[in-house]
């Protein structure tokens, strides 16, 4: 359950990051730069760390996949960029993408030693 929360945060910190981003442009100012590096490399370390019991297609799929798609709501909501009908077609398809992803992806079980590859 840990990990899962642990993607939930890197999704959370790209958000931020990659908005941070959008506001430092137009604001002019270095903070939101460095809110976006602080948050995109938090991201990264998370999303690290959820791979190790989740699964990496369906972490990064979920990790791009929801992130696109509250980006792109906010920056709508935020920054006054337009929602074309083209645009909402492709967030309905990566929606259905990424449930096809995690509804495609068979549990295995751990098994309890792992053999360690020797050089």
């Amino acid at each position: 359950m840990i990990y899962w929360i642990f993607l939930a945060c890197a999704i959370a910190a790209e958000i931020i990051g990659t908005l941070s981003m959008k506001w430092a442009s137009l604001s002019g100012g270095m903070s939101g730069n460095i809110v976006m590096l602080a948050m995109i490399t938090l991201s990264y370390i998370l999303l690290s760390f959820a791979v190790k019991r989740v699964a990496l297609g369906v972490a990064y799929a979920l990790w791009e996949g929801i992130g696109i798609l509250f980006i792109t709501l906010f920056s709508v909501m935020w920054f006054g960029e337009s929602m074309s009908p083209m645009k909402l077609l492709g967030l309905a398809t990566l929606v259905a993408g990424i449930a096809l992803v995690k509804s495609g992806t068979v549990k295995t079980r751990a098994s309890g030693k792992q053999k360690l590859a020797t050089a």
